[in-house]
């Protein structure tokens, strides 16, 4: 008798959505194991009686990414059993997620809105695409259907990342051209890849760099070109838990990592730094602890901010956001002012 096929891996933009799905329909919300056995991206991994640990880290991992999108996710402790993480419940109240009463569609932005949700219709959110329809369908405005005949494709990751995938079905060895922060040029790379894993929001190769024969972590976002499939393959000597181990250790490396920042309140800044950090005392809550995986990431972020955000601690950081400023500041005095004639 034959074993049943393994269920195919839920992309996680699926996940998160169905799982945003499910925290908004209850009231009460849902416990961990209610959300790890029922909600689609988790539901085909769980096991009733097994380990269901690393679904656990994902599930944590996810409650992350949501509330990074600013999605405001609740905990709520249960009456009478305080500090039991087992019964604690999580939902998306539903006064804070809607839409203002005061806010209304014409026909068109309807239409707009429907056009968006048919962007999904043909791959793995089509179920949920139709439950968005129906919802923009139930607000009982007509739509100016012509639009919809217009259907775009959205590209959710890096062009890297389908080549990656099927070089990872096959065991092939790939080159690409890889850009580190602070390099001129891209160095072209010859890997193996072992994994690819999604933390905190950022896509990550785990491979076998084969040019000095050690693992290697690469930022799919600093693949600059092609990724080009070559006919050699190679097996790495543990064939399994690699995507695990790596998302262990970044783990390890973003809680490791931590920068300390101060931002001026009612700043944007202060408004999306706040939701995933914490801040040093009671006393100053402007003062930010904020955990981080890549020094490079979190720099072009904090520069971003301009003047809202002040690095105090570690050196580096405080050295890499002072360098972009700097940059940005040498680049606009080297360029020429419109309309100025310096002839």
């Amino acid at each position: 008798m034959q074993e049943p096929h393994a269920a195919a891996p839920v992309p996680v933009e699926e996940r998160l959505f169905s799982l945003v799905l499910a925290l908004l329909a209850t009231e009460q919300g849902l416990t961990k194991s209610e959300i790890l056995s029922t909600v689609q991206g988790y539901r085909q991994r769980y096991s009733a009686f097994g380990d269901n640990a690393s679904l656990d880290r994902q599930f944590e991992r996810d409650k992350d990414d949501i509330r990074e999108l600013g999605i405001p996710l609740e905990t709520i402790e249960t009456p009478g059993d305080p500090g039991n993480n087992q019964s604690l419940r999580y939902r998306i109240p539903k006064g804070e997620y809607d839409l203002p009463s005061d806010i209304t569609f014409s026909p068109t932005e309807i239409a707009m809105l429907s056009l968006a949700a048919t962007v999904w219709q043909q791959g793995s959110l089509s179920a949920e695409s139709q439950r968005a329809l129906l919802k923009l369908n139930s607000l009982g405005i007509e739509s100016d259907e012509p639009v919809i005949g217009y259907a775009p494709r959205v590209r959710i990751r890096e062009s890297s990342f389908d080549p990656l995938r099927l070089a990872l079905e096959k065991h092939a060895v790939v080159t690409f051209p890889y850009l580190k922060p602070g390099e001129a040029s891209p160095r072209t790379r010859t890997v193996a890849p072992l994994a690819l894993v999604q933390h905190h929001g950022r896509w990550h190769l785990s491979a076998e760099d084969m040019e000095v024969n050690e693992g290697r972590t690469f930022l799919l976002s600093r693949i600059v070109g092609p990724v080009i499939t070559t006919s050699k393959t190679w097996l790495p000597p543990e064939t399994t838990g690699h995507a695990e181990r790596s998302l262990r250790a970044l783990d390890a490396l973003w809680e490791s990592q931590v920068a300390v920042v101060s931002v001026e309140p009612g700043t944007d800044a202060a408004t999306r730094l706040s939701k995933r950090a914490e801040p040093t005392s009671d006393t100053n809550p402007t003062e930010l602890r904020l955990h981080y995986t890549d020094v490079d990431v979190l720099a072009d972020e904090l520069a971003s901010y301009g003047p809202e955000v002040l690095v105090l601690s570690p050196e580096r950081l405080r050295a890499a956001v002072l360098a972009r400023h700097i940059t940005t500041r040498d680049r606009h005095l080297e360029a020429p002012a419109d309309g100025l004639d310096n002839g």
